[in-house]
């Protein structure tokens, strides 16, 4: 039996064993016993997986999908649990409770994004991270201020794990093959990733800053009713893309602090 890739799922199934056992083989294993794989499709990823002394699951919205992982599982006797669910709509805890999990997976490029942001809202249970993207998408993740390519994902995902680009994957490794490349990154959460500012207004700002990250942060900023004498301070006069994560906390202390914000 093959599953049929499906367009409107955003399926590329990876079919080259040594790019999965590398994808596998990305994972640290540190501080955690179980993993959790998001769109697992055929199983190339997940029985590299199954050879590490961790907990297996995996999540697919796919039944098509879920039929062939059940029959493998049941006929090679291997032992992982399948969630026939949409990972962005699940309750992290009603599976996992209040344990810490990696989370892992060649990632649907039409929701990889929304799969970041829902593990930065999960922060405190996903140490790590680690899958393929869109290779811009993934760029821009790992990229460092003072790129084109730097934006809200890429400051909002720095704030809380060190990301690190790992390799760069051609569309022929994939059936059906997708236009573009991929990239393969890895997350490992910060020691501390207690954020120095208000988290709801440090979002704020950033996401403010970069919907008009070509104006200097003086103008981009205006909703936030700044005083006169803040708006004269060099950091506004910068834009966006100029400012490393750590300034961007520093630009939303100085907001929060400001006695004239709304």
């Amino acid at each position: 039996m093959k599953v049929r890739a499906k367009k409107h799922l955003g399926q590329h199934f990876l079919k080259d064993e040594s790019i999965a056992k590398n994808i596998a083989d990305s994972l640290t294993l540190n501080g955690y016993t179980d993993i959790l794989e998001i769109g697992p499709g055929m199983g190339v990823l997940t029985k590299y997986l199954l050879k590490k002394d961790i907990a297996t699951h995996v999540i697919e919205i796919d039944k098509e999908s879920v039929e062939y992982l059940e029959t493998a599982a049941a006929t090679q006797n291997l032992d992982f649990r399948i969630i026939e669910a949409d990972f962005l709509k699940i309750d992290i805890k009603e599976f996992f409770k209040e344990e810490q999990f990696a989370i892992i997976g060649n990632f649907p490029y039409n929701i990889s994004t929304q799969i970041v942001f829902k593990t930065l809202e999960n922060r405190r249970q996903i140490p790590e991270f680690s899958g393929m993207f869109q290779k811009e998408v993934a760029e821009r993740i790992a990229e460092k201020e003072g790129s084109k390519k730097y934006g809200i994902l890429s400051v909002l995902t720095q704030a809380f794990y060190d990301v690190e680009y790992l390799f760069t994957v051609p569309p022929t490794v994939f059936d059906p093959p997708p236009k573009v490349d991929s990239g393969v990154i890895r997350l490992i959460r910060k020691e501390n990733y207690t954020l120095p500012v208000d988290e709801k207004l440090f979002f704020r700002v950033v996401k403010t800053a970069f919907n008009q990250r070509r104006k200097m942060l003086r103008g981009s900023l205006k909703s936030f009713n700044l005083s006169n004498k803040l708006r004269e301070e060099t950091i506004f006069a910068m834009r966006p893309e100029q400012l490393s994560v750590s300034a961007f906390f520093e630009l939303t202390a100085k907001i929060e602090n400001d006695g004239n914000r709304d």
